[in-house]
């Protein structure tokens, strides 16, 4: 570890490697914080900002315990049968196990938001909230340790320097903290936008099967797709924020 930290005084190329890890943990982060805030909202107001909170340190928490085990992670990448022609390893089976909760999830989801009536749940009284807040902590990390672990795997394959790793994650989850609560809000504020969160959901549980049954979805087309719907839907939201200006001001001048 302190060879690691020594080699960023050293060697040019550690910085370039760290800056290069630090915004691949960034981007690879932002699955598991929609994945958060979405969750998160369905709970009670009061409840929600703890659960963002012991939802990101739990994912932090995964990251440094699997980085202290990087043997056994290399091992995760090993085929321990084959079936359909194709090898699977524990990895592949941990992501396509994550997937399908993801995309069910997202269809449950989806599904409540277009008939709220097939969701009632008390949530006034004390004994529910409790039962939605652990419910919500047991997905969350359900869903930190997988995109832990395909985090983790993709930061080996980046560097062999533990520190740089360590510094790495440490960043992402601290920028996913920062940035937790506001998303969660924005997303909150603009109903459409829960809409197009659930389906980047989907989108992303789709990828993660894929990529457990060999099929490699190379991630810059994913966020690419989701970086365009995120901006149409902003121009929309600026959009419907004038036409409501304009109405409130002819309304005042009627």
């Amino acid at each position: 570890m302190m060879e690691g930290l020594a080699a960023l005084g050293s060697e040019p190329g550690a910085w370039i490697a760290l800056a290069t890890l630090v915004v691949m943990e960034v981007v690879l982060g932002i699955d598991n914080l929609i994945f958060i805030s979405v969750l998160s909202n369905k709970l009670p107001e009061h409840q929600r900002v703890r659960a963002r909170r012991i939802g990101i340190s739990l994912a932090l928490i995964m990251r440094l315990m699997l980085l202290a085990s990087i043997a056994w992670i290399v091992q995760l990448t090993r085929p321990i049968f084959e079936a359909f022609g194709h090898p699977f390893s524990w990895r592949d089976i941990i992501l396509i196990a994550g997937g399908l909760f993801l995309v069910w999830k997202a269809t449950k989801e989806i599904h409540h938001s277009i008939d709220p009536q097939v969701h009632k749940k008390d949530m006034f009284t004390a004994g529910a909230a409790a039962v939605g807040f652990s419910s919500a902590i047991g997905q969350i990390i359900l869903l930190d340790l997988v995109f832990s672990i395909d985090s983790i795997i993709t930061a080996v394959g980046m560097t062999d320097n533990i520190a740089i790793m360590v510094i790495a994650v440490v960043i992402a989850v601290a920028t996913m903290l920062f940035a937790a609560t506001p998303l969660a809000n924005f997303i909150e504020r603009n109903p459409t936008v829960v809409m197009l969160a659930l389906s980047f959901l989907m989108l992303i549980g789709t990828t993660l099967i894929a990529e457990g049954f060999g099929a490699h979805v190379p991630k810059g087309y994913v966020y690419a797709a989701m970086a365009f719907s995120a901006f149409v839907e902003a121009l929309n939201i600026m959009a419907r924020r004038r036409n409501a200006a304009k109405e409130m001001t002819g309304g005042a001048e009627a």
